[in-house]
Parts: structure tokens; sequence; C-alpha cells
């Protein structure tokens, strides 16, 4: 396949995603049920939980764990979140924040059986809550969204409001990956908004590299970033002191 073959792919800067535009609701809603399967059969939920998981596990076991989900979409990783606690006997308390609207209406018909989990609207680069006032940040499938200028304000925000530490999770741009969404998309989901906008999201996203540079030009130099090939993703953890 020439594709798979010859100069790294460049970050498509310009690309706007059917996501970011005004869309019908049933549209948007058929290509948030594909992201929040593909989050659960993929292993991206798990891989976020896991890291909230090692970020609070020195916390007394009676203290509630409180987490803000940036960019939340569906909700469905909160309500991972929510079900792990519950399991464990462990209180927690999960903010779900998006930006848009009509996000925050398909996240309430799905967040209703998680009381644990509370709905804000506000935007990414100016949290709408004071600095340290939750033990973790979250983030799944935002970073792409971002250009570098806006990445490094997000990364910024989100480690302000962390008490404990963050976890970023998203797609890794490259060659193989781009086939492989491209094929996922057309096999499992009948959203026409989720096989434009999944193969496109590669192409917008940042590579591990990309995402180390970020987090040092946002000031940040212990980052780990983690690099899970086989399911085309990565997480980039700080754990605070």
């Amino acid at each position: 396949m020439p594709f798979l073959r010859g100069k790294p792919l460049e970050r498509a800067t310009a690309a706007i995603e059917l996501m970011d535009r005004p869309a019908p609701f049933d549209e948007l809603a058929a290509c948030l049920d594909t992201i929040g399967r593909f989050n659960g059969i993929f292993g991206a939920a798990r891989m976020t939980l896991s890291h909230v998981r090692e970020l609070v596990a020195a916390q007394p076991a009676d203290r509630p764990v409180t987490v803000l989900d940036v960019g939340a979409g569906a909700a469905d990783i909160p309500a991972w979140l929510v079900r792990w606690a519950r399991r464990a006997g462990r209180r927690i308390r999960v903010f779900a924040l998006d930006r848009d609207e009509a996000m925050l209406r398909y996240a309430r018909s799905h967040a209703v059986a998680y009381p644990e989990i509370t709905l804000i609207q506000g935007d990414a680069l100016a949290l709408p809550i004071r600095p340290g006032s939750v033990d973790v940040v979250i983030s799944a499938m935002t970073l792409h969204h971002l250009q570098s200028h806006d990445a490094t304000r997000y990364l910024t925000a989100m480690d302000a409001a962390a008490r404990l530490g963050w976890v970023m999770n998203d797609l890794v741009r490259g060659r193989a990956a781009y086939c492989l969404v491209w094929f996922l998309t057309r096999v499992f989901s009948r959203s026409a908004m989720a096989r434009h906008d999944g193969p496109l999201s590669i192409l917008r996203s940042y590579t591990p590299l990309e995402v180390v540079a970020l987090c040092e030009k946002a000031g940040f130099f212990d980052v780990k970033v983690v690099h899970y090939r086989a399911f085309v993703r990565q997480c980039a953890v700080r754990a605070k002191a």
C-alpha cells in the first residue's frame, strides 16, 4: 500500500471535523455512540482508568475522589470511573465538562444512572473551577482538536486544576493508524460523521514526540507519555509532587 510508505504524515492543521461544526443532533448522537463503543472495545477507557487508579492509590480509602473530565463528550469515561469506584467501594464525584450544549444533551441521557456525575458546560481553555480543586483531571480525544498554541494552554489549565495529577488520552498520527481507523469506522459504524471524522482525527492528531514537546513548551518536563501502539492511542500522565 503506497500510503503506508514515504515521509511521515504532516499534521492536517487546517482540517475541520464535522463534529466541530453545527450538525443535526441525530447525526452527532450516532457519532458519539461510535466513539463510546470504540473507547470501550479498544481500551481507551481502561487506559485512562488505570492511570487514574495509580494517581489516587495513595489516598485514604474513605476519602472521596474528585475527577474533572475536560471535553467529556458522551461522558462514557466518567461512567467507567463511577463503575470502578462502586466496585472498589470508593466514593467518587466526576465533573464532566464540555463546551457544546448538544454534547451535554447527549451525555445527560446516558449519565442519568450515575448521580456521581455532574455535567458542566465550559471551555477547556478557561476551566470554570479553582486551581487544585479536584484530585485528578482527565481528557480524552480533545487534544487533536486544538492547534499547538491552544494545546499548551489546555495542558496548563488541566495542570492548574489538578491536585494529584492529570491524564491526557488521545489518538496517534500515523499511516497504519489512519488505515486501521478508516477500516474500523466502515465495518463497525453506520455513522457518516464517524466515518468522516475518524480517519481525519488521526490526521489531526499529534505524535508522542510532539506531545512531549507540547508538554515541555507548557513547562512540564516530568510528563510520562505512553504509546499504546496496538490501539493507536497514547496517554500523557503527570503525577504532581
